[in-house]
């Protein structure tokens, strides 16, 4: 969670208390952030994967993912943050679920999608993308944040 503020963003004026301004009447919402994954296949058994360049996960092997920007459908959200982390341009198929835990901030919402077009070249937040094989496991690049594992049953259903 971010820390609370000190100064009201609206009047300037030294807060009392971190649920708003008594001089103003500004309220302080704690709002989650949204966040999209997308789970992109290629249709001979492979995800679309990128090798991340920025914390968290800096240096791992995800999946395309980020944040849904203010006033952004969240569809389309997922929709570019593939093209920007690849190049490749997909369309959303369906949800595959919401995942939230007490205390965090940051509430994630996964699609799966398919190519229509674009060619694979890693974006400003990738260090590389690839294609990868979901089998043998063994050689799947392993999960890095907490609904990785329940996020990849929701598509292929109990682990093969």
């Amino acid at each position: 969670m971010p820390p609370p503020p000190t100064f009201c963003p609206q009047c300037g004026v030294s807060l009392e208390s971190a649920d708003g301004c008594r001089s103003c009447g500004w309220i302080n919402y704690v709002d989650p952030k949204v966040a999209v994954v997308i789970l992109v296949s290629d249709g001979q058994g492979r995800l679309l994967y990128i090798r991340r360049n920025h914390e968290p996960a800096m240096y791992q092997w995800s999946w395309p993912s980020g944040f849904v920007d203010a006033g952004e459908r969240v569809e389309d959200a997922a929709a570019r943050e593939v093209r920007e982390e690849t190049g490749i341009e997909v369309e959303i198929e369906r949800l595959l679920g919401v995942w939230s835990a007490t205390g965090d901030q940051v509430v994630v919402i996964a699609y799966r999608a398919h190519v229509v077009g674009g060619s694979l070249k890693p974006g400003p937040e990738a260090l590389a993308a690839a294609w990868i094989p979901l089998q043998p496991v063994e050689r799947r690049p392993p999960a890095v944040f907490a609904h990785d594992a329940e996020i990849l049953g929701s598509l292929l259903g109990p682990e093969r």
